[in-house]
């Protein structure tokens, strides 16, 4: 389970810091952004652009690995294990097979009583 702790937590540090780096870039020209707002690029950005761009491809990068490193890990350390607690649940149980010589039971037609009658005087 220490494993599963610090992956967890790497992960989530990653994607945090994606996310802020992604808020973080002017947007590019095109887009939905050029038409309702209009171009937002400013001069003498261009190193900070370089830098933002460079860290978001390396961050996606880092949280592919450590999610196939995770995913790696965990397959050879269960091996037959698995996370779902299977005792939980009951097992269906079929119904027990009849032997070929025994017939099916036939269903009586239901009788219903005689209304009781009140003698007469």
């Amino acid at each position: 389970m220490l494993n599963f702790s610090i992956f967890l937590v790497l992960i989530t540090i990653v994607s945090f810091l994606l996310v802020v780096v992604i808020m973080v870039q002017n947007p590019k020209s095109g887009g939905l952004s050029s038409s309702i707002g209009g171009s937002q690029m400013m001069g003498g950005v261009q190193k900070t652009t370089d830098f933002l761009d460079k860290s978001t491809w390396t961050l996606a990068a880092i949280l592919v690995a450590l999610i196939l490193l995770s995913s790696i890990s965990f397959s050879s350390i269960g091996g037959n294990e698995s996370f779902i607690d299977e005792s939980a649940v009951p097992a269906a149980q079929a119904p027990a097979a009849k032997p070929a010589g025994e017939a099916a039971p036939v269903a009586q037609p239901a009788t219903t009583p005689a209304p009781a009658t009140q003698p007469q005087q």
